[in-house]
């Protein structure tokens, strides 16, 4: 592997990550500044494309934003920052508007708002989710990435994975901490380039890959989360991960979200003799917000000695299914499940990362020159727990105001910057030490971090975590980057995020349940850890 340098008069915006967000601000700031995009895989892989339910609107006459704010903060278990959840549905209808434009083909209905159908999720008051069928996600980030393939001024890279950012500690400048550039893998060569940028914009997606069992894509490994936290930002509300109710249980099947949207369409939770559950643990039944659903489903397993429970959707007819849930339909029939006849076995999986790094609501971190959109991010619109489909109307919202904030505070000429130095490392002889350490963290937060915690789980799992962290900084010390190395690496630093936030909240709120704490404290609010100034690594 070589290691190289490269420099420019007039520095690119690096933006890591493929996803709705790093593509909203790419499009946004292309007619302004050069950007470059990196995908650690192919372009096409990130969780963006997953997405099936669709994203908040707030445009029908039955709706208004006081609404959604309410909503919002509901499911969010009181500590929402309300700015932030106004901020985001007072440009809802503006952040619909400009995915129509960018040829977005949602469902349509002649007679609803925009010429949009709208459904209607879990926590939501009113009919107010745009989408495109059951594959919202895939619609979106089609056209979007159709749009930035095409702009002379975006330039996409496939298979680059960034290895760490180039912050000032690394030019040994005598200054206030500044992002310059970042480190990055290329794979197809081998090597480590040092890129330049203008700014650095992370937007890559959360840590559902640190579970045995998650709904996201292999991409989702924490990467920004951890490479922030390495350069001294601020991490918020990390013991807040949301485990989607609904994931297919099937052997040959592990990561096939069922949309929550089938429920608000009337799909029902039963156990295996036909009997519904939920309203024994909620009155809002099938539409309560997913922490509670999850858990109402982890607590009928186990009462029952079950390894999934059913969601029957038949009483919905095989034209409605197909019409609306053509995905789920078509990929079900695959693996032997004909929904319109027979009742869906599902399971919860870790599905979206509530905290993340600590940013404003434009993107900006603690770092000048360094920036985060969407899963990556904590701006306090998820709270204790996401309302559904919030999550792609963030990175819409804030991809737009990170965009217009780059413009003001690019470095357009950052100074030379050192090549990555691999003198002192070797090629590693064996990767079992990788494989056996990412099944062990992952089964170590799987049974001791998951829907439902203790403190005593929690420190069994801390303990754990550090002699991992332990075991792999050592091998990142000594022996030449590969992708799976970097994403265990980053993987271990998100893994002592959550448990150490986990067990700073003493209480039970939203999707952080405890058996040692299960009551809601009257007054709380987020947790941010801050990590201790030291000298990095490599």
């Amino acid at each position: 592997m070589n290691a190289s340098s490269s420099t420019a008069a007039t520095a690119p915006v690096v933006i890591i990550g493929a996803g709705l967000g790093g593509l909203a601000v790419a499009l946004h700031l292309a007619e302004r500044l050069p950007v470059v995009i990196l995908a650690k895989r192919e372009l096409t892989e990130g969780a963006t494309a997953w997405a099936q339910g669709g994203i908040v609107g707030v445009l029908g006459s039955d709706d208004s934003i006081e609404s959604h704010v309410r909503d919002t903060q509901e499911a969010g278990a009181g500590i929402v920052d309300e700015h932030a959840a106004r901020f985001i549905a007072e440009n809802s209808a503006r952040g619909i508007q400009w995915l129509v434009d960018s040829g977005v083909p949602f469902s349509p209905d002649p007679g609803g708002p925009l010429g949009l159908h709208l459904t209607r999720e879990g926590g939501h008051a009113v009919r107010r989710i745009a989408h495109a069928a059951d594959a919202t996600g895939k619609a979106i980030h089609d056209a979007l990435l159709a749009r930035a393939k095409a702009h002379p001024n975006i330039t996409l890279r496939e298979r680059w994975m960034a290895v760490d950012l180039i912050t000032s500690r690394h030019l040994r400048r005598k200054e206030a901490p500044r992002c310059y550039g970042v480190y990055v893998l290329d794979m197809d060569h081998d090597r480590v380039e040092t890129l330049p940028a203008a700014a650095v914009v992370l937007a890559t997606g959360g840590v559902g890959k640190v579970y045995r069992y998650t709904s996201n894509p292999d991409t989702a490994t924490g990467d920004g989360i951890a490479m922030a936290w390495r350069a001294g930002c601020r991490v918020g509300n990390m013991e807040f991960i949301q485990f989607h109710p609904t994931c297919l249980y099937h052997a040959q099947e592990r990561s096939f979200l069922i949309t929550e949207a089938l429920r608000g369409e009337g799909a029902k939770l039963t156990l295996p003799d036909g009997t519904r559950f939920m309203p024994a643990h909620d009155a809002r039944g099938e539409l309560a917000p997913r922490d509670i659903v999850a858990r109402a489903i982890d607590f009928e397993m186990k009462k029952h000695g079950l390894d999934h429970v059913w969601l029957d959707a038949r009483h919905l007819g095989e034209p409605f299914l197909k019409e609306h849930f053509p995905t789920i339909h078509a990929r079900c029939l695959q693996l032997g499940i004909d929904i319109a006849r027979q009742p869906i076995p599902v399971v919860p999986a870790a599905h979206y990362t509530c905290g993340g790094v600590v940013t404003d609501l434009e993107g900006r971190t603690d770092m000048p020159g360094l920036f985060a959109v969407g899963e990556t991010t904590y701006t306090g619109l998820h709270g204790a727990n996401r309302l559904a489909s919030n999550s792609l109307l963030e990175c819409v919202v804030v991809g737009r105001t990170c965009a217009e904030r780059i413009v003001l505070d690019a470095t357009l000429e950052p100074p030379a910057l050192p090549p990555w130095d691999e003198s002192q490392v070797e090629d590693a002889d064996e990767q079992v030490v990788i494989s056996h350490n990412w099944d062990e963290l992952r089964l170590v937060m799987w049974n001791y971090v998951g829907i439902v915690r203790t403190t005593k789980r929690l420190e069994r799992a801390l303990h754990r975590i550090k002699l991992l962290r332990d075991e792999i900084d050592d091998y990142y010390r000594n022996f030449r980057v590969n992708r799976d190395l970097l994403e265990l690496r980053n993987l271990v630093v998100c893994a002592e995020l959550i448990v150490r936030s986990a067990l700073r909240r003493h209480e039970s709120r939203g999707l952080h349940f405890s058996r040692d704490f299960p009551n809601t404290l009257p007054v709380s609010f987020p947790t941010v850890l801050t990590r201790p100034a030291k000298s990095g690594s490599r």
